[in-house]
């Protein structure tokens, strides 16, 4: 199911970008110019703020380099090395793919951009790292607290990213559509040793919890009686 899915969200980030492309996507076109409108006529001291902090966290040597190294590095100390590994390959693969998109269609960015930014607007790099990083934390760590979190993280990211005038809100959709297809393929590739892993780190902690309770259990005492 995760390759499948993580498939078809690959494929539509492609047919979208085709679209926008080739001027098949009237409006799509029509709704980024509208949102694009709207976005600008929000902007104000917190938004900005805001913006530009996600514009540091979600892009540049903090999120290609810092974020990643800093993740596989706790991941290995807490004996998850296959949960590192997919985290490293899933954050290369999501920026990868998105290069690869980013030369095919070379798309304009809006004119109203007030934060500097590389070429090709689609799709989105902020939005795609957003989204691999959410999904792949809901699958090591799999609780809903997680994915709701994950789900959250990825939407600012994507409105941040079109309030700066960075992109078009195509953009974006299309970056979470790349960032979730790579996690969701690589996750399929990854599932039994990430399970295992999973499974054994649990077993580990199960087995120090019930020491620590045998710990507390007093010894039952030894000669206290008298003759």
């Amino acid at each position: 199911m995760p390759l499948a899915i993580g498939s078809a969200a690959l494929v539509a980030a492609v047919l979208l970008g085709a679209a926008i492309t080739f001027g098949q996507a009237g409006i799509v076109l029509a709704v980024d110019e509208w949102w694009a409108a709207v976005m600008l006529g929000v902007r104000g001291p917190v938004g900005d703020t805001t913006s530009y902090f996600m514009n540091f966290i979600g892009g540049g040597r903090f999120a290609v380099f810092a974020v990643p190294v800093t993740t596989a590095v706790v991941l290995l100390i807490v004996r998850r090395p296959w949960a590192a590994g997919y985290f490293i390959v899933g954050s290369a693969a999501s920026a990868g793919v998105v290069q690869l998109l980013k030369n095919t269609f070379d798309r304009g960015r809006p004119e109203d951009m007030i934060v500097a930014s590389d070429f090709g607007s689609f799709p989105s790099g902020h939005a795609a790292n957003a989204a691999t990083i959410a999904v792949v934390f809901g699958v090591l760590f799999p609780h809903v607290w997680v994915w709701v979190l994950g789900a959250v993280y990825a939407v600012l990211m994507a409105l941040s990213r079109t309030y700066l005038g960075a992109h078009w809100l195509s953009d974006t959709v299309g970056g979470m559509l790349v960032g979730a297809g790579v996690a969701l393929v690589l996750w399929a590739a990854f599932a039994r040793p990430l399970e295992s892993e999973r499974l054994a780190r649990l077993e580990r902690v199960s087995d120090r919890s019930e020491s620590r309770a045998q710990a507390k259990v007093s010894p039952p005492e030894q000669g206290s009686g008298r003759l």
